[in-house]
Order: structure tokens, then sequence, then C-alpha cells
């Protein structure tokens, strides 16, 4: 089956995680199950704002990739297309940047089959991450990654969708074994280090939706950077991380996601 012929079929009923986060950034693909769900997370805390960090520390990460001769972009469990996706920030600033989307919700296929059209460097993807193997010999991915030459892979809220029993650090290990000296590994990631009551309480509402929610540590998180040289500042919450005006390093919530990039030596 191609990923075109992959029926795109979703239940309007329950709660999709990736139509919940495009509700938090003031999207409109999504419906009242999602809408209802993400109304009791986001009275448990700045919801929006901290998602919208993470959005713009994505910016940030592409542009200082795309700055650094990086222009290839592999981006595992992308969510619903937003505004300043990886290929337009990239191609910003290097017009040939080629992009490969991964992802295994229907409904973010089916909204990225616009993306699809835009041009012949951009590719989405139907894969699991849970499926290193699947991912990396997709014949989208073979055409538009070297893996000779350094890439940018990201996993950007998602690898708390993955349980501890899935080992989402085998996943990331097994995603970027091929990486070249030079390559860089993209991360964000939901944590209640700061609010372990409200995480509780918020891992309840998502125990109903598509997928689960599993906040993590900062030293679990760290450990999926094992192998690279972290860049400075290391693994943070999101508004430390290079930001670009007082308005990243002060957007409420920013204690709600650790990030980090890191190089491959």
């Amino acid at each position: 089956m191609t990923d075109r012929e992959v029926p795109y079929e979703f239940d309007v009923d329950v709660p999709n995680a990736a139509r919940m986060y495009d509700y938090y950034l003031g999207g409109k693909d999504n419906y009242a199950a999602d809408r209802e769900a993400a109304e009791k997370i986001m009275a448990l805390g700045p919801s929006r704002d901290i998602c919208v960090a993470n959005r713009r520390f994505l910016g940030r990460a592409v542009r200082l990739a795309a700055a650094s001769g990086i222009g290839q972009f592999l981006d595992l469990g992308t969510g619903l297309p937003t505004q300043d996706n990886v290929h337009q920030v990239a191609k910003r600033v290097d017009s040939g940047a080629r992009v490969v989307y991964v992802d295994s919700d229907p409904m973010v296929l089916a909204h990225a089959r616009a993306l699809r059209a835009l041009d012949a460097t951009t590719a989405v993807i139907h894969r699991d991450i849970r499926d290193p193997d699947g991912v990396l010999g997709h014949p989208e991915v073979e055409r538009l990654i070297d893996f000779d030459a350094p890439v940018a892979v990201l996993f950007v809220a998602v690898l708390h969708c993955l349980t501890d029993a899935e080992d989402p650090w085998t996943v990331v290990r097994r995603l970027t074994a091929r990486m070249v000296p030079g390559s860089l590994l993209i991360i964000s990631h939901l944590t209640d280090d700061a609010h372990p009551e409200v995480g509780a309480a918020a891992r309840e509402v998502y125990e109903n939706a598509t997928a689960p929610l599993v906040h993590r540590s900062q030293a679990a998180i760290s450990r999926f950077f094992d192998g690279f040289e972290l860049l400075e500042p290391g693994v943070t919450t999101v508004n430390r991380w290079r930001p670009d005006d007082d308005l990243d390093r002060g957007r409420p919530g920013g204690e709600w996601f650790y990030v980090g990039v890191g190089r491959k030596s």
C-alpha cells in the first residue's frame, strides 16, 4: 500500500493528540472531543503559551541547523501542519533544503497532502517512528535524505507520546545511527519536574486520547543525547534555549518543556 492509498479515516469522538496540539496553537483542525480534552489541560496551566514556546524553539533550532550548512531534515512525528513548518523555516535560509515529514496519524497525513504538493524537495510519509527500519527504508527518505552528509533529525514534542515500555531511547538511537559527524539531533520533550501534581492530572486527560502523555525528567531526556555533543546551553527549559527576545525568555510555562540540540562528533 502506498502512502496515497492509506485510508484517511479517523474517529472525531476520541480526543486526538495532534488535533489537541493544533487547538493549543489556535488552529482550526480539531473537533469537539479534542477541544473538550484540550480545555481540561488548559485549565491546568498556560498550555497555549507552552506550545507556542515549543514551536518557537523548533524555528530557532531549524534556523541554526540551516545556517550551519545542513540542507536536509528528517522531522519525526511532525503533527498537523501549522505556520513556520520545518521546510518553510529551512528554505528561508537555504532554498534547496530537503525535508521529509514522518507521521502515523491519519489526519496529519490528510492535511499533509497539500504540503507534499509544494515541491519535489518536501515529502510526507506514513510511518510510525516505533518502526525505525520502516522509516529509514521508505523510498522518499532514500530519495531525499543522504546519510553520507550531515542531516538534522528532529523529535519535537513526540517522544513523550511513547511509553517507557516502547523504549524511546532505542528508537532515537536506531533512527540516528546512520548520522555522520556534523549532523544535529533536535529534541523537545514535556516534563513535570516543576509541577508533578499538575502533571499527574494532565496524564489522566490523555488516558482517553489517541496517544499517552509521558512526562520525563531532565536526566531521562538527556539520555536521548548519548553519543552526541550537546550545544550550549545543553538540555534546558525551552525559554532558556537561545531565546530570540525577551518575549521568548518570559513566556509562561517554559518549565514544562526540556529541549536540546546535539551534534554528532
